[in-house]
């Protein structure tokens, strides 16, 4: 008589190990997401809060609209020199006290803007402020990877990246109040917007020190079967197409993360080309006052963030289809590069007031929709120190776009007189950027054919 098989004891079935994994993804989601993006939110509005605060600023202090661009970017220069060691010292650190860590800087520094008076006064606060928020977003990216397999991280990733349009609807929604305070207390209206936005990423940076777990390792929040499926299936991702090595040089030499940092560098000098100067170029086109242009940026802001959402949870539908490849992703991000110079083209061509809010419209709904799925590669190539390394630099490469898009279009306008011809510029840089991302998507096919090649699946 045969004998009956016995279960095996180590690995529970398939049904039970699902029930595990949804319990710790939901756990994960639930204490993890609001909380960064909470962090992330204070970090984009006090890094982009002087495009509503130049509407009084630049005439206060008389800046030209050169000196504006160049210190509005000038953040991101100092931002991405310090993005590879800062991301090094989470690693080695952990992330509950490197993060906390940056907010509180951060903070204080984003509060000293108000005592700016003069252009050189002006430079060094935004490179401090660069330098103090270094590591922030691509160290959370990273800290994302170890917690969400690859198939459920573009959700992840736009989860907690719909603060980014979310912040500017605060942003808009409260800049007008903020402005009208001018004179209270001897503080101009600009003064009042650097002072209140400076302060909740000095308490979110508490926060994040007592909240925060560094690791699936550490979160007394999980089973242990929980945390097990973590990092099993973390550590063991099908689609994890490069070098499964923690060598820091392993990253640097990858051809991929040069490629997709050139394609952040073009989105990123494209995304602050228009953010530094929306609200005055929409304020130019509709002469509406500067709180029912923090409305309409608000409620484009809102659009945007639907758009991240949706486009992130049908990417992670899409790739749990193929969990070998990343080769959906890219088409995901294709489109969206094309429709952000469509809206360039047209912002640049017009000055139209129903076509300008449409075309910059476009290009922000645009711009959030591809980010979970773009995020969501950089994790797929390396793991532990590597693509803490990869990751950052990416985003260093990606910061630089961040000074030129904005120091482009406030030296065309001293030179042109308006916005239109720099704006109709910036409609290259990310046809280019579409180049790119067909060029990797063309390179994964090509892995994942050589792939199955060396490795064909055994008929049975």
């Amino acid at each position: 008589m045969a004998s009956t098989p016995q279960p095996i004891l180590d690995r529970p079935p398939i049904s039970a190990d699902a029930a595990v994994g949804a319990s710790a993804m939901r756990k994960a989601t639930r204490r993890l997401i609001p909380l960064i993006a909470l962090g992330y939110g204070a970090a984009y509005m006090d890094r982009v809060n002087i495009s509503f605060a130049s509407l009084q600023m630049n005439r206060d202090l008389h800046f030209s609209a050169t000196v504006y661009g160049f210190g509005a970017g000038l953040f991101f220069l100092s931002y991405a020199a310090c993005e590879i060691p800062s991301n090094l010292l989470l690693y080695r650190f952990g992330a509950r006290r490197w993060l906390s860590r940056i907010m509180v800087t951060w903070g204080i520094l984003a509060i000293a803007m108000l005592l700016v008076r003069t252009p050189w006064q002006f430079y060094t606060a935004r490179f401090f402020l660069g330098l103090a928020e270094a590591g922030f977003f691509p160290g959370v990216i990273f800290y994302l990877t170890q917690w969400f397999p690859q198939e459920l991280r573009a959700r992840a990733i736009s989860r907690f990246y719909i603060s980014l349009p979310l912040s500017s609807v605060v942003t808009g929604l409260i800049a007008g109040p903020l402005l009208n305070l001018d004179g209270h207390l001897g503080l101009r209206g600009w003064q009042w917007l650097f002072l209140v936005e400076g302060i909740p990423p000095i308490l979110l940076g508490i926060a994040f020190l007592y909240l925060l777990p560094d690791c699936p390792q550490q979160a007394k929040w999980l089973t242990e079967d929980e945390r097990a499926w973590i990092i099993h299936h973390v550590h063991n991702d099908p689609s994890l197409s490069g070098q499964r090595s923690h060598d820091l040089s392993a990253a640097l030499l990858d051809p991929r993360v040069w490629q997709l940092g050139l394609f952040m560098l073009l989105m990123l000098a494209s995304s602050y080309a228009y953010t530094f100067v929306a609200p005055d170029v929409i304020q130019r086109a509709t002469h509406l006052s500067t709180s029912k242009v923090g409305y309409l940026i608000a409620t484009l802001s809102l659009l945007g963030a639907a758009a991240m959402l949706i486009n992130g949870i049908y990417s992670d539908r899409i790739q749990r289809r193929t969990p070998h490849s990343n080769y959906p992703r890219y088409m995901h991000i294709i489109p969206w590069a094309f429709l952000i110079s469509a809206g360039f083209f047209a912002c640049g061509l017009s000055t139209n007031p129903i076509n300008v809010v449409t075309a910059i419209g476009a290009i922000i709904i645009a711009y959030n929709a591809m980010q979970g799925p773009l995020w969501s590669l950089p994790g797929s190539f390396f793991q532990g120190r590597s693509a803490a390394a990869g990751i950052a630099t990416l985003n260093m490469i990606g910061m630089i776009g961040g000074f030129l898009g904005p120091y482009f279009v406030g030296f065309a306008k001293d030179l042109t007189g308006d916005y239109q011809r720099g704006l109709l510029f910036m409609s290259l840089p990310m046809l280019l950027g579409a180049a790119i991302m067909f060029y990797l998507r063309a390179e994964t096919r090509l892995r994942s054919t050589a792939l199955r090649t060396e490795n064909p699946v055994p008929s049975s």
